[in-house]
């Protein structure tokens, strides 16, 4: 068969967001517009300028893994989420059920943030090297070999959880993750498709996961001045394309597919959840912090993925935007879109998720290609939460506040990262 016959197709999808511990729970909040912005716990951060985020509550890993939960208990918490959404979606796929794949050509294939740091030993063992104000590196090593934990620091590195999901579900094939930023989901999604297309597996686990609500993963973005410092008012704080948004609100979590080609799916009779019918991903080769002023990454990402599909701009029913609630984003956003799709960009309803789950950075976009799926399944389009009003340069129609019934068989996901990193999906209700 050619590449370009063979398609592929979604079997399973799994999620852990602040507003839902499965599909289901993160579909009904996102319906009802509701979001899980609120004090950050995870750590004390009364002194920061931004003291909000969209926390993961309650969460409980044995709900998804059962007994086996009990040895990932010592392990970061990113490891934790991606295993949980795994377990979702390759139960929801029937995979393993009977013999399961051939295990070579099973792949992983993530976009993984890194984990969290062991930030209060950290500055311990700093603060026990200084001598005379510096850092004494010899001292510094001796006592790091005896002070860190070496599990703790594996957990660090972003390709760690593709090889645990690996090991749990038997994963012999490609295992990739790549850490593009705000995009690296969604081009894990587009590569992992490529993958099937290619023929180099017939089955592919493919999201992401990233959780960087910690001292130095918030520094970072305060320091950039990217967060909304809305403290007082948290559950309006993320507000995409409205005149008052002031920054994106950090968030975390875990979304995961499970992606075969058409053939494989319809041997083994799976229930096929939709289509990952294009994708495509570009870089603006610009600044390091700023979107180029005309989207030109953007734009071609998005006429690159629809090319990639097929399909025309009017084809389009609704579009997940990157949406993240910072000046700059939103603004160049809104006119990529009537630059990549003409004047279907005025007909065509937009809304951003992140208005309610915040910004779940490189797992975001896996968590939003699995909202255009539901909105294409239930012929329901989500709303953008908070959105009151709308700034004159954000005239599109973003869905404000309430969700919409609306038949959808052709959905858009972007996602566009720190760095000029940009990815889009096209996703569609699969007709065999």
């Amino acid at each position: 068969m050619k590449r370009a016959e063979r398609r592929v197709v979604v079997t399973g999808m799994g999620l852990i967001t602040p507003v839902g511990h499965d599909v289901e729970s993160t579909w009904e909040s996102l319906r009802e517009g509701r979001g899980g912005v609120g004090p950050v716990t995870l750590f004390d951060a009364r002194n920061f300028a931004t003291r909000i985020a969209a926390e993961i509550k309650g969460f409980d890993l044995a709900r998804d893994l059962g007994a086996e939960a009990a040895r990932w208990q010592g392990h970061a918490r990113n490891t934790r989420l991606a295993l949980a959404a795994a377990a979702q979606a390759v139960r929801e796929s029937g995979l393993l059920d009977d013999s399961g794949p051939d295990p070579s050509r099973f792949g992983i294939y993530l976009g993984a943030g890194d984990g969290p740091a062991d930030f209060p030993r950290f500055v311990d063992l700093v603060r026990r090297s200084l001598d005379d104000g510096r850092v004494d590196t010899g001292r510094f090593t001796a006592m790091g070999t005896e002070l860190l934990d070496p599990l703790v620091e594996s957990e660090q590195e972003p390709g760690t959880p593709a090889g645990h999901i690996a090991a749990v579900f038997g994963a012999r094939g490609p295992n990739l993750s790549c850490l593009t930023a705000c995009s690296a989901s969604a081009q894990a999604i587009g590569e992992a498709v490529d993958l099937i297309r290619d023929g180099r597996a017939d089955v592919m686990l493919a999201g992401g996961v990233h959780s960087m609500i910690h001292p130095l993963g918030m520094t970072g973005f305060i320091l950039l001045t990217a967060m909304s410092t809305r403290n007082d008012d948290p559950d309006r704080a993320s507000r995409p394309f409205d005149r008052d948004r002031d920054g994106f609100v950090l968030g975390e979590g875990a979304g995961m597919l499970v992606l075969e080609s058409f053939e494989h799916a319809k041997a083994r009779g799976a229930t096929t959840l939709g289509e990952i019918a294009g994708h495509d991903s570009t870089a603006d080769a610009f600044r390091l912090t700023d979107s180029h002023d005309e989207g030109r990454g953007a734009v071609a990402s998005m006429r690159g993925a629809l090319r990639d599909a097929g399909l025309n701009p009017e084809d389009v029913d609704y579009i997940n935007a990157h949406g993240t609630s910072t000046k700059v984003n939103d603004s160049v956003e809104t006119l990529a879109l009537k630059l990549a799709l003409g004047d279907h960009a005025r007909r065509v309803a937009v809304s951003s998720t992140k208005s309610m789950t915040g910004h779940l950075i490189a797992a975001g976009g896996a968590v939003e290609a699995i909202a255009c799926l539901l909105a294409i399944r239930d012929g329901v389009i989500p709303p953008t939460a908070n959105l009151d009003h709308p700034d004159d340069d954000c005239d599109l129609d973003y869905v404000p506040n309430s969700a919409r019934d609306r038949a959808v068989n052709v959905a858009m996901s972007n996602s566009f990262g720190f760095g000029g990193q940009n990815t889009t999906l096209v996703l569609r209700r699969f007709a065999g």
